[in-house]
């Protein structure tokens, strides 16, 4: 199919001039809008108005430009069909053959900060898409192009064979461009089903109907396991953070694990606004440290555990320095992260770490107020807010006869943060910057209190005035007397059990400050 005649009105005008340029080399006419045409004009490019080919002006705002039957019908029109093209000749119009529109920006209207409502409702493109769905339907005979990406590969294709477009072509264009409409009016959809919210009103995070678009952001090595196929999708129109920030500067492909972990170590990471690293594996905490530095706080997460360390994902909230680099010598870490990378560390972790993934991605702990998680099940999709939840001093309450130290305090509030991020049931003992046990995903409370001592001691560290974090309340006294004995001086927890009053007596029977939350941090 031969390219004679084209039009052109896109809002994105990156490239619009030089492609205009190189149709119009090849004999095409532009037909073109508002903005458009007169940037074409001004670079010496020959364009015809579309008002002067509609005989009618634009009008509304800009509102209506393309929406005649002088355009569309020279879109639509089958060039296999006689009746098209004598209804064309009748109404004296010329057929078009390429349509290049990019659509108003929505999606990145509506995530601006105090965007108003009225002014999302301007965002919403009417004749873009209308345009572009028209010439994705008619692809037998017309190519359509909704984004600058494109360009080039259809200026080759055009030069190399004389101004025309392959069948192949034209329907990998179309199956784009309904891609393109299909998740702009997902986000659409999207806005106005969360109650399209002015600035300062809560948006309803579970409409009765659920709708939202995700990009492909790359292709995994493979799943959980390797007969599995996996991707990483980024939700569109969703805020820019996490995982949705990183930048890959060295190492092999990722994983579904990989990046199931490096989720929860970015996680951990962002509970702490003080120079911290941490160390997950499998998506538990196995080591995390707070410390003047990120060096300083390294070597005491690597402490932690020095041997799940190997293979596990590490990352700093500071820029990674040479400290850090020297921290991890002779250590295998699956992905390594931080905001930054000075210069000399970089070089060094890309000369002794070849087969380690170092990722640059952003470490603000300035999150959106409420964000929405997802999980599939079987047969369905949970939804649910993210545990953004963090202590309130207020509430912290005091049970036991002893009140904690301020240093078993801040220690508490350490060790709060890291139970946090670990499997339920939890058990974390800590000093005041640095983890020294883990007890996690174990099906009893007493199993998960006796691998925290047991990992702990297995690493050479020393419980012995150490603090206890419970993700949940202690339903029986066992798991306390298990931490009491190993030398735990103070306990956090929810607290709510039907027998906090034996646990509360237990306590105070070992000396034991115990300090309840009334907020629980499950993680399954």
């Amino acid at each position: 199919m031969r390219v004679r005649r084209a039009l052109i009105s896109v809002h994105d005008k990156t490239g619009i001039v030089e492609l205009a340029r190189a149709l119009a080399a090849l004999g095409v006419e532009i037909l073109s809008t508002g903005g458009t045409a007169k940037l074409i004009r001004e670079a010496g490019v020959r364009v015809v108005d579309v008002s002067e080919a509609t005989g009618f002006p634009e009008m509304l705002d800009g509102r209506v430009k393309t929406l005649h039957p002088r355009i569309h019908g020279g879109i639509l029109a089958r060039r296999d069909v006689p009746e098209h093209l004598a209804a064309l000749e009748k109404h004296g119009i010329a057929p078009i053959d390429l349509v290049v529109s990019s659509l108003y920006p929505f999606e990145q209207t509506v995530v601006r900060p105090g965007v108003t409502r009225d002014e999302a409702i301007e965002q919403i493109d009417v004749g873009g898409p209308t345009m572009i769905r028209a010439a994705a339907k008619n692809h037998a005979s017309v190519a359509v192009v909704t984004a600058p990406s494109q360009y080039a590969a259809v200026l080759d294709e055009l030069r190399a064979s004389g101004g025309a477009l392959s069948d192949e072509t034209r329907f990998r264009l179309a199956q784009d461009a309904f891609r393109r409409t299909a998740e702009y009016d997902a986000a659409i959809s999207a806005y106005l089903s969360s109650g399209a919210p002015e600035p300062g009103e809560r948006s309803e995070l579970f409409p009765a109907s659920l709708r939202f678009e995700a990009e492909r952001v790359l292709p995994l090595r493979y799943g959980e396991n390797p007969h599995q196929e996996a991707a990483f999708y980024r939700q569109v129109g969703a805020p820019s953070v996490g995982l949705a920030t990183m930048k890959q500067l060295h190492g092999p492909e990722l994983g579904y694990n990989n990046l199931l972990d490096f989720s929860a170590a970015l996680s951990l990471l962002l509970e702490f606004a003080e120079p911290a690293a941490v160390v997950i594996k499998h998506t538990n905490p196995c080591g995390a440290a707070r410390a003047a530095t990120v060096g300083a706080a390294m070597v005491r997460a690597k402490a932690s555990d020095p041997v799940s360390i190997y293979g596990g994902i590490v990352g700093v909230n500071r820029t990674l320095d040479a400290a850090v680099v020297e921290a991890l010598a002779g250590v295998f870490v699956e992905i390594l992260f931080a905001p930054a990378f000075a210069p000399d560390a970089l070089d060094e972790i890309k000369r002794t770490k070849k087969k380690c993934r170092v990722f640059e991605v952003a470490c603000d702990r300035t999150l959106p107020a409420r964000l929405a998680e997802y999980r599939g099940v079987l047969g369905g999709l949970l939804v649910q807010t993210t545990d953004l939840a963090d202590l309130e001093p207020a509430s912290l309450k005091t049970v036991s006869k002893r009140a904690p130290t301020a240093a078993e305090l801040d220690a508490l509030r350490f060790a709060w943060r890291v139970g946090k991020h670990a499997k339920s049931n939890a058990i974390v003992l800590t000093t005041r910057d640095h983890v020294v046990g883990v007890g996690a995903g174990q099906m009893n409370r007493v199993d998960s209190a006796r691998l925290a001592v047991m990992r702990a001691r297995e690493s050479g560290l020393d419980t012995a005035g150490t603090v206890c974090a419970s993700d949940a309340f202690f339903p029986f006294r066992d798991g306390l007397d298990v931490v009491a004995r190993a030398g735990a001086t103070a306990v956090i927890h929810p607290g709510g059990s039907l027998r906090d009053e034996e646990v509360i007596a237990a306590a105070d029977e070992q000396g034991l400050a115990m300090v309840f939350t009334g907020i629980r941090h499950f993680r399954h």
